[in-house]
């Protein structure tokens, strides 16, 4: 049966105070649930990008007392860092995977912003220390520069492409839209075996599109809070745990069986916590 690795984001990006204690509760709920891979940012007390790992390492320390989750540390995030204080998760001994952010793009009112220049210097970063990297594609040029950085960097194989939708001002969450990415990966990768392609979407009020997006071919999902706290049009909740049991059912009545921690890294040749 056909393995989808179910991550979760669980924190949202807007102001609120951090808790460690109560993130990694909550992230052990969602293991129990199904989920192999927990993406955190790298945040303060009120919830602020920031490069002091002080807190993350603390909320990590918590989790890995309960639960060998895969560790995923954001090197992205709307924020005035530079590359430089961005990428201070990839040198953490505790950081497993990083996401990769390969272009700009508009998200709301805000400008994600990622020259490449940048995203270079994050990519030699994440080879040169041995993190597996998420590349995070929010519209179709994206993936011709990826399939560029592909070419030009060592990177691991496999490659994991989380397909990003639902923010105001990229891709919409829509069946033509996730078949026009897609179509575009397998021809920017012809001939390559190796590519994974996730779902991920923004603002989600129900499971339409990712149970569309399991029977056309998604091998990872990502949910929680940081994208969505619906479970349902009409339902939002305050437990993370909710969403991925719900992620998880899904992933079971499209066939196919939410991969273990331990599956997860033996897909991705990640070596271990």
């Amino acid at each position: 049966m056909d393995k989808v690795i179910l991550s979760v984001a669980p924190v949202c990006a807007t102001p609120h105070d951090i808790n460690s204690a109560e993130i990694a509760e909550d992230v052990y709920e969602c293991y129990k649930q199904g989920a192999a891979m927990v993406h955190l940012h790298v945040r303060d007390k009120n919830a602020a990008l920031t490069p002091d790992l002080s807190l993350l390492e603390e909320t990590v320390r918590f989790i890995r007392e309960k639960c060998d989750i895969i560790i995923e540390i954001s090197t992205g995030g709307v924020s005035d860092l530079t590359i430089e204080e961005r990428c201070q998760p990839v040198y953490a001994d505790f950081t497993e995977a990083v996401s990769l952010n390969v272009g700009s793009v508009n998200l709301g009112k805000s400008v994600y912003q990622n020259p490449i220049d940048d995203v270079k210097f994050c990519v030699r970063e994440l080879t040169a220390h041995g993190k597996f990297p998420e590349t995070e594609l929010f519209e179709l040029g994206m993936v011709n520069t990826m399939a560029g950085l592909v070419e030009e960097f060592d990177f691991t194989s496999p490659i994991l492409l989380a397909l990003v939708f639902g923010h105001e001002g990229e891709l919409p969450a829509t069946e033509n839209a996730l078949r026009h990415m897609v179509q575009y990966v397998k021809e920017c990768f012809r001939g390559r075996e190796d590519i994974i392609w996730g779902y991920t979407q923004a603002n989600r009020r129900n499971w339409d599109m990712m149970r569309y997006a399991l029977n056309y071919g998604a091998g990872s999902l990502r949910v929680g809070f940081e994208d969505s706290d619906y479970l349902d049009d009409d339902t939002r909740v305050d437990k993370n745990s909710l969403i991925v049991k719900r992620a998880a059912e899904l992933i079971r009545e499209c066939g196919k069986e939410p991969a273990s921690a331990m599956e997860a890294r033996r897909i991705l040749n990640i070596k271990g916590a």
